[in-house]
């Protein structure tokens, strides 16, 4: 095997464990977590890279753009956008502990975005960090005490660590501020089994 064939093997090995993992992170998404987790297209930074449409890109072209955004976000650590953007990257290849590492920089340097600390709570919980996970949550329920997204977030932890107790406090605070949350049928049925 010559050395250019190996080196398109591994961007093709490559390229599929990425689309691989956001497809799979994407349905996985879809399918059990609460819709607030990491944003949607509409609030991507400028500068963000094409989301997949309709159309596949070129696979080298798209493991360029994600390079490129990771390169960027470490040799621009001030660079709030180039932080958020890779962090989303890393999430949507499910590799939470990376993506926390670039929120990390993110809230350093936007402390308030509110945003950022939800984002902060999302891949902390993917990542299996409960606790950092319930402290960035409670972090942005201070920041807005009614966040729907952030309660729904919060019941669905729970319930994921399998603690019924404090599910049910989620819950109960959830359906206190919106009654009518699509979510609340599947979090008390889930929670029915843990008790």
């Amino acid at each position: 095997m010559t050395r250019d064939n190996l080196l398109f093997a591994i961007i093709g090995i490559l390229f599929g464990f990425i689309v691989g993992f956001m497809f799979a992170s994407n349905m996985s998404q879809r399918m059990s977590a609460p819709p607030s987790m990491m944003g949607n297209a509409q609030n991507l930074p400028a500068d963000h890279p094409p989301l997949q449409s309709g159309n596949p890109q070129d696979p080298q072209q798209v493991f360029a753009q994600v390079q490129e955004s990771m390169a960027r976000a470490r040799n621009e650590p001030k660079n709030f956008e180039a932080q958020v953007n890779a962090a989303r990257l890393e999430y949507q290849i499910q590799r939470y502990d990376q993506a926390v590492e670039f929120l990390l920089k993110a809230n350093q340097l936007q402390p308030d975005n509110h945003e950022v600390v939800i984002m902060l709570g999302a891949a902390n919980l993917e990542g299996g960090h409960y606790d950092m996970a319930d402290k960035w949550y409670k972090i942005a329920l201070g920041m807005k005490p009614n966040d729907v997204g952030v309660l729904a977030s919060l019941a669905y932890m729970q319930l994921k660590k399998g603690d019924a107790s404090a599910a049910e406090k989620a819950i109960a605070s959830l359906e206190k501020v919106d009654p009518n949350n699509q979510d609340l049928p599947q979090f008390k049925e889930r929670l029915a089994g843990l008790k």
